[in-house]
């Protein structure tokens, strides 16, 4: 399997990697789309001609971000629709309202390092935001997506991780910390873990329907993210990209001919990672772990069983 580089690296913004590139007559759904990097990436596509639907909580932030990037762009196709991933009924009323073929869904909205917090359900917060919204959004967009394979070929998924997995696998015996102290990085870590997984079941499943999924760090970004560790970190490990600069990965795998039916994979700095066997200091590999198909099967099936 050929390792994937592309002629675009961590400097790279979402607007030139998508650079001549048409997604006329593509939709696109982004959650998380009204802040941060979510709202570049909307951008990035709908510069590229996509109709772009920013799923998100607040539909009034959404409105002013949707008109934004009309402007920024000439874009009338950007639109809002509220979800909450928290929700399961808010999820099923997404899915419902969806009408048509869907081709790119940006799994892109998400919490970091909250307070101990659990939903009703009686799961823990990050893990039930970052990984099982996301997985009940698109098991029920399923349909729209390979709808959408139809028309064009293909329809992607993609999966915003972080370097996070390296702070902890998915503890399968312990998903909600009902036994082990809460940590909320550890619970980050492994809801982060989880997306990258997701993206290696989603391919494994779906691709014969021309669906598939790949997962992405953006890097170290000043965003709304940072509100549950009392701002954001200034430490010098850091290396901080722009918003724009975040959003680049995630452009990158809706978009670019280089990923034309491949899946399963995790991807920095616009690159693939190198799989590897500890922990770096630049936190640009990936741990082997996190792509592991025997771990991604189990997910998709413990995921499955609560969902019902």
């Amino acid at each position: 399997m050929t390792r994937i580089t592309t002629p675009f690296n961590f400097h790279s913004t979402a607007a030139e990697v998508v650079g001549g590139i048409d997604l006329s007559g593509r939709r696109v759904v982004v959650t998380g789309g009204a802040s941060g990097i979510g709202v570049e990436t909307a951008r990035a596509l709908a510069g590229a001609g996509a109709e772009v639907t920013l799923a998100v909580r607040n539909p009034e932030a959404g409105a002013t971000v949707a008109e934004d990037i009309t402007a920024s762009t000439g874009n009338r196709g950007v639109h809002v629709a509220p979800l909450d991933l928290t929700d399961r009924t808010s999820i099923a009323s997404f899915v419902a309202s969806w009408r048509g073929p869907l081709h790119i869904l940006v799994n892109n909205a998400g919490v970091m390092a909250t307070p101990e917090t659990y939903t009703p359900e009686g799961w823990e917060l990050q893990f039930a935001t970052n990984h099982l919204g996301h997985f009940a959004l698109a098991t029920g967009l399923r349909a729209a997506l390979a709808a959408g394979a139809e028309t064009v070929g293909e329809a992607r998924i993609v999966a915003v991780s972080s370097s996070a997995l390296f702070r902890s696998p998915v503890i399968f015996d312990d998903l909600h910390f009902r036994y082990r102290p809460y940590d909320p990085w550890e619970a980050y870590g492994q809801s982060k873990t989880a997306n990258v997984l997701f993206a290696v079941g989603v391919t494994a499943r779906w691709a014969k329907d021309g669906i598939t999924a790949n997962s992405l760090m953006p890097g170290a970004i000043h965003t709304n993210l940072q509100r549950h560790i009392g701002g954001t970190p200034r430490s010098a490990e850091f290396h901080w990209k722009t918003t724009e600069q975040g959003a680049s990965t995630s452009a990158l795998l809706a978009t670019s001919p280089l990923l034309k039916g491949i899946g399963g994979r995790y991807f920095v700095n616009n690159e693939e990672a190198v799989v590897v066997d500890r922990r770096t200091e630049d936190m640009t590999g990936v741990a082997p772990y996190a792509l592991d198909p025997d771990n991604a099967d189990r997910l998709w099936q413990v995921s499955e069983h609560l969902l019902g």
